[in-house]
């Protein structure tokens, strides 16, 4: 007699067990199945796949299954569910599901999954919070697709941030370090110069993709967002861009939200967001986007990553958006959120190390290139505080530097209390970084004290610098007013002079977060004189589509 299925432990809530009421609940609109031993649920790399809930029996999750690299994630019994959060998101399966006790299922429709989830919170929450644990837990396992590369690669660190960005599980190989690295290259047919090179479906190679090659073959494009029947698109899916999707889809509008790099903006790049509201135990970044695109989807919102705006024109009476890859698209309003990126350190060999060891971002990817490592972070707001909290539970020592003397001054208060009591940060204060000092990778940073001009080396493999901001608004190319410093003029802050319509007539007076072009808004960062906080950005994003409907009545009219 075979030896029971043990099934995985719960962690943390990523593995919980259906009561009878909600098996009935999902019975009303699924199909009973019998399986037997080996049965395939569903495979990896399926474009879409059923929810399957275990009625009796039990199912394994397997990574390269059939291949020479199997690895079983998981194995669940009754009342179990099975999947992850590419189930809901509509992207391709990370796993196979393979049958390890004949017994019977319950299998439902995506579609139907995604009703029920937006129609029962109790049910809903359930099956949400389990799918992100099961994501994060896959990308603690280094599950998913592999990247094979050097460290000192810039298009290895390309495809890493890429992935890590956009919360997509994968393994990293180092052909410096790991000595599977050889044997797995020989194996795929691949020479170490033609790295680095993405594996999908343990066996599909491609040799240094494009961020667009990859989003395709992951799932994360749409198939096809041109065209002219969209009442606002909504350029850049950070906070306020999502919270826009949100409200405009729920609202009966139809919208397409755009990045050209990841959802959540630079506030997914933050470890935790401790002073939104609603969350006193504080929530990642990366959860909050994740969060807030599965509620846009939910409502009908079309979110395109990436995909990189270049232009903003007019034709025909619709504002026309151009991307890189020459697709169109015509649109009745426009929602600017494109926020603003980190500045860059005006020192001797910053691009030389950009590639290798200095960073904009600090998530658990940054964080395990540094484990057990000296680091060093630039900057006194609240994105360098919260990087110092996240790196020093991951790196041997943080040096912070800051170029005043009070740590409070431009930084929320708890955090600098948090700070000053990390036994493993030194707080460096009216300090500047001049230098930077390594061979292939950062070794040392030299600064400087800005009071005796003294000079002094400090070991840090890597630099983390948040400096302040820039507008992202090369793109509009001078066809929206802005203030001297880029940032976008809204409402009455616009010059009279300034203001222009799609039709002929006397313009009107922009409203509140209306740009000097009638029909395009903007929110955010983005927009000159704005707060620059998570929170306000999403209000403003909301806020935002008041206007907009505003608008389209009197377009109407």
């Amino acid at each position: 007699m075979s030896e029971p299925v043990q099934e995985t432990p719960d962690r943390y809530g990523a593995y919980p067990r259906l009561s009878a009421e909600q098996i009935d609940a999902l019975a009303s609109c699924g199909q009973r199945r019998t399986t037997g031993t080996g049965d395939i649920l569903f495979h990896e790399g399926d474009p879409s796949y059923d929810f399957h809930v275990i009625l009796s029996g039990a199912a394994a999750l397997i990574e390269g299954y059939g291949s020479k690299a199997e690895r079983e994630i998981s194995v669940h019994g009754p009342g179990r569910f099975l999947g992850e959060l590419s189930l809901l998101a509509g992207q391709p399966a990370l796993l196979s599901a393979v049958v390890r006790e004949a017994g019977e299922v319950l299998s439902i429709p995506v579609d139907d999954v995604r009703a029920l989830v937006a129609h029962d919170p109790t049910l809903g929450d359930l099956i949400l919070r389990a799918f992100m644990i099961r994501r994060s837990l896959l990308i603690e396992m280094g599950a998913g697709i592999r990247i094979i590369g050097s460290r000192y690669s810039t298009d290895a660190r390309r495809l890493r941030d890429f992935a890590a960005r956009n919360r997509l599980p994968y393994r990293w190989i180092d052909v410096e370090q790991d000595p599977t690295a050889e044997t797995l290259l020989r194996q795929l047919g691949v020479t170490p110069q033609e790295t680095p090179v993405v594996i999908w479906r343990s066996q599909e190679v491609l040799r240094n993709p494009s961020n667009d090659e990859l989003a395709r073959v992951v799932g994360l494009a749409e198939p096809s967002i041109a065209g002219s029947d969209y009442d606002v698109v909504v350029v850049g899916a950070g906070p306020a861009g999502l919270a826009a999707g949100v409200y405009a889809a729920s609202e009966g509008l139809s919208v397409v939200v755009l990045d050209a790099v990841a959802a959540g903006g630079q506030a997914a790049t933050s470890s935790r967001i401790e002073n939104y509201l609603g969350f006193p135990g504080g929530i990642s970044g990366a959860e909050l986007a994740e969060r807030a695109t599965l509620q846009a989807r939910k409502f009908g919102a079309r979110i395109n990553v990436p995909a990189s705006v270049t232009a903003l024109d007019a034709h025909d009476g619709f504002h026309l958006i151009r991307l890189a890859d020459g697709t169109e698209i015509a649109t009745r309003t426009v929602l600017i959120a494109t926020g603003a990126r980190y500045r860059k350190l005006r020192v001797p060999r910053l691009a030389e190390f950009e590639g290798t060891s200095v960073y904009y971002a600090a998530t658990a990817a940054e964080a395990q290139l540094c484990r057990g490592d000296q680091v060093a972070v630039v900057g006194g707001g609240n994105s360098a505080g919260q990087a110092t909290v996240f790196l020093a539970g991951h790196v041997a020592h943080v040096h912070l530097m800051i170029m005043h003397e009070d740590l409070s001054r431009d930084m929320s208060r708890y955090l600098a209390d948090r700070i000053t009591a990390l036994p493993n940060v030194t707080v460096h204060t009216s300090t500047e970084v001049c230098e930077l000092a390594g061979r292939d990778r950062l070794e040392e940073v030299v600064v400087v004290d800005m009071k005796t001009e003294h000079c002094r080396r400090i070991p840090a493999t890597a630099l983390f610098v948040f400096i302040g901001a820039e507008p992202c608004t090369t793109w509009l190319d001078k066809q929206i007013a802005v203030d001297r410093h880029g940032f976008v003029l809204t409402g009455p802050d616009v010059p009279a002079d300034d203001v222009t319509g799609l039709r002929q007539g006397t313009p009107r007076r922009p409203y509140l977060l209306e740009t000097s072009r009638l029909g395009v808004f903007a929110a955010g960062d983005v927009r000159s004189g704005s707060i620059k906080r998570v929170a306000s950005a999403v209000g403003e994003g909301a806020m935002a589509i008041r206007f907009v409907h505003e608008h389209l009545r009197l377009r109407q009219g």
